[in-house]
């Protein structure tokens, strides 16, 4: 039992887990910002031109009401999410793809290309191995 404890631990406390955690943290707080912004600043702009609250528009059918108004909100609320995610992606990777950028630049190269055989070489090489050539210091 205390392994699994010990295995539990060292899971929950990965770098990956503890910024997935933050990230539902987050992002429920932002969904109670989108919420808030939907329902009360974009229905009631919309309401004007239905001329009752957005959230209240509903169709009855057979004694059962639809609330096709609050569906479109809930929608609304997605389509803003979803949204706000992707920018959000698309920067982080554009940042990734940088930094990958700026990486492969600041890495030197490991081999050279002998003048006389075109054989590719260490660069600490003084003698190509393929055609036994001195090769000029650099």
């Amino acid at each position: 039992m205390r392994k699994f404890f010990e295995e539990f631990k060292e899971f929950a406390l990965k770098g990956n887990m503890l910024d997935l955690s933050i990230g539902v943290i987050i992002g429920g707080a932002f969904q109670a910002v989108v919420s808030s912004l939907t329902s009360d600043i974009i229905s009631p702009i919309i309401g004007i031109f239905a001329k009752t609250n957005f959230d209240n528009l509903a169709i009855t059918f057979w004694d059962v009401n639809i609330k096709y108004g609050a569906f479109i909100t809930a929608l609304i609320n997605f389509l803003i999410m979803a949204l706000v995610i992707f920018l959000m992606l698309k920067g982080i990777n554009k940042l990734t793809g940088l930094r990958k950028k700026q990486e492969e630049l600041v890495e030197e190269a490991t081999t050279k290309t002998c003048p006389y055989c075109c054989s590719e070489i260490p660069v600490e090489a003084s003698r190509c191995p393929h055609c036994t050539s001195i090769l000029e210091a650099k």
